[in-house]
């Protein structure tokens, strides 16, 4: 039985992913959503809502209303301090994992 190991990959740091684009700056889910499938990092946007719940949910992020260029208000999230917290966190331990990773499975592209 085959498993996607991107997909596995990915479901381990898309919340870290979202946290570290709202430490850049706040905005829209649909926003989000572009960048997040253009890097393939989720499928779709409907991917993004149920992690956008979980954080919230932890207090990592808030939803606020704000208007947007065309005059309708928006929903935009933001990072909460606990956010920056848990995102400084990951920060610390994700250099010496992956360095860790790639010493173990070698850096090197097995043909």
């Amino acid at each position: 039985m085959a498993t996607d190991i991107g997909a596995q990959l990915r479901k381990g740091v898309v919340e870290f992913c979202i946290l570290g684009l709202l430490h850049r700056e706040a905005t829209y889910g649909w926003k989000l959503s572009e960048e997040l499938v253009e890097r393939g990092m989720i499928a779709s946007i409907g991917t993004l809502y149920p992690v956008l719940g979980r954080l919230r949910a932890q207090g990592l992020v808030v939803l606020s209303d704000q208007v947007s260029d065309s005059g309708r208000p928006r929903k935009y999230y933001s990072l909460t301090a606990a956010g920056v917290t848990r995102l400084r966190e990951f920060q610390d331990q994700w250099q010496p994992f992956t360095s860790t990773v790639s010493d173990l499975v070698g850096r090197e592209k097995i043909e």
